[in-house]
């Protein structure tokens, strides 16, 4: 594999005998990709294109599907390349992006969880009103805010990362998380006081 010069490649460590198991690995993941990719797909062709379920939760559930699908294709492409590699290795800027799009969309899962009960609230307590509350505008705000809020509380912190320097070049992981800032040379207070102020805000959405 041809490397670009200057530019930081780390090595990923969390592999565990991968060079006597890669084809099983990839068969494997490779099957249980194509699973999730065909299920989630099936059912989200199947509410577009069925009017009868142009209702609410289950526009919910097609955005849940697809929030599924792209965290799938976040992780699980790369697994299949580092299993038939040589090296395990992924780039700081393909990392920090991998990083940036795992955390958006697991916060975006939480949001989207928390509309669908919202929306089952209103039509368990609030039955006269579902009509006027839930309306396309509301469902459109929903699904706006539950991609729009988590991508920027955690672009805030893949723009810190993008600036530190890097003290070490070993991940412990099979794919980029929170695990970057233990190769940082310094874990700046900026970085503590924002996984603070993260933490809050989720638990802020889901009280």
């Amino acid at each position: 594999m041809g490397l670009k010069l200057n530019e930081t490649y780390f090595t990923l460590d969390g592999y565990v005998q991968l060079h006597k198991y890669r084809y099983l690995y990839f068969v494997i993941m490779f099957a249980v990709y194509i699973l999730i990719l065909c299920c989630n797909l099936t059912i989200v062709f199947l509410i577009v294109f069925k009017k009868s379920l142009h209702e609410p939760m289950y526009i919910f559930i097609a955005a849940l599907l697809m929030n599924s699908v792209m965290f799938s294709t976040v992780v699980y492409p790369k697994l299949f390349i580092d299993f038939l590699s040589e090296r395990q290795i992924i780039s700081y800027k393909a990392c920090l992006f991998q990083s940036f799009m795992f955390y958006s969309l697991g916060g975006s899962e939480f949001l989207l969880l928390s509309a669908m009960a919202y929306d089952r609230y209103v039509s368990i307590c609030k039955p006269l009103r579902y009509p006027t509350i839930m309306r396309n505008t509301t469902i459109s705000i929903f699904l706006v805010l539950a991609w729009i809020l988590p991508s920027s509380q955690v672009a805030v912190m893949t723009v810190l990362l993008a600036s530190d320097t890097i003290c070490s070049f070993k991940l412990k992981g099979i794919f980029c998380n929170n695990a970057i800032l233990e190769l940082l040379c310094v874990q700046k207070i900026a970085h503590i006081i924002h996984e603070i102020v993260i933490l809050f805000v989720m638990f802020s959405w889901n009280m």
